[in-house]
This record gives structure tokens, sequence and C-alpha cells, in this order.
């Protein structure tokens, strides 16, 4: 009998981790066209840690990751492929395995009140914008020569900020409305 629990417990871990990897292929996909356009890829990954928890929403994003690197068309404008993340902005999808793990570990040394949640997800995008950032400089610095980084800043980061944090706030509601019905059995 618990090795039957077990196995349901596994398939159910593996069942939240797929939904999660094509909710954020789906966000990756849906572009707001603004002054600077951005997709709804932060929203998801966010999402995700606060509905699925810290280890689910962590193996969602890897699962993402590696299958667009794999060359399915998962991230934003249908693309996918090593060339996408080798690219200048490649980096900013890498690093959203940097926000999944800071949530993670703050998730489990905090016993998962939502303040140090939060504090998580704002400290894990930041970190995000740190690794993508230098990750551009280095990839652009390659192609076209050096830039200053506030100049960087100005094309990759600011830009996002607000937009980002809007939707940190609109995906921390939602997943504190959604979470009560779902049987996630999150840490």
């Amino acid at each position: 009998m618990a090795q039957n629990t077990h196995s349901m417990a596994r398939t159910l871990d593996l069942a939240y981790i797929a939904a999660g990897t094509a909710l954020l292929a789906v966000c990756s996909w849906i572009c707001i066209p603004m002054t600077v356009q951005f997709t709804m890829q932060t929203f998801a990954v966010f999402f995700l840690l606060m509905l699925l928890g810290g280890k689910r929403g962590t193996a969602s994003i890897l699962v993402y990751i590696l299958l667009g690197a794999a060359g399915v068309p998962v991230f934003s404008k249908f693309t996918g492929g090593l060339g996408v993340l080798f690219d200048k902005t490649g980096g900013y999808i890498l690093g959203f395995m940097f926000t999944g793990l800071i949530y993670w570990a703050a998730e489990r040394l905090s016993g998962g009140r939502l303040w140090v949640k939060i504090a998580a997800l704002t400290a894990g995008l930041a970190v995000c914008y740190a690794f993508g950032t230098a990750w551009f400089m280095v990839v652009y610095t390659k192609a076209h020569g050096t830039t200053a980084l506030n100049v960087v800043l100005g094309w990759c980061v600011y830009p996002f900020i607000l937009p980002d944090l809007g939707k940190l706030v609109l995906a921390v509601l939602l997943a504190r409305r959604v979470s009560p019905y779902l049987k996630t059995g999150k840490e």
C-alpha cells in the first residue's frame, strides 16, 4: 500500500511538472506590446513557484529550458534551440533557474512564510537580471564591441522592472486563490 501511495505521489509530481512546463511555454508565447515588448514568462515562473512549490516549480523551469535547448519551440516567438540560449538574451532564460533555486531554498528554510516567498521571488528576479545582463554584455561585446553597463541596463532591465513586479504581484495573488483547489502536496 505504501509503495502504491509513493507511486501515485510520483505520478502527481510528474503531472504537475509537465503542466507547469506547458504553462511556462504558453506564457512565453504571449507577447504584450508596449513601449518595449515583453512576454509573460516571468509571470509563469513566479506563479509556478508559488503554486507548485520550489521543487516542482524549479523542475518545471528546468524541463522548459531543456526542451527549448533541444529545439522545441517553447521560447518567445515560438523559437527554440541552443542558438536562442547562447544568443544575447539567453542568459535571462537561464536566469529563471536561479529564481527557482533561490525560491526553493527560501521556502525550505522559512517554513513557507508568505513574506519570505515574495522576498525570494524578488531576489530571484534580481539575480536573473544580473545573470542575464552579464550574459548579454559578454555576447554583445563579442559581436559588436564593448558597450556601457548603463546602456545594457536601459535595453534589458529598466523597462522590465515595473512590468515584472506587476507580474509578481499578480502571480502571488492568483496562486493564493488557486492553491486551495489543487492538491499539490507541496512542501
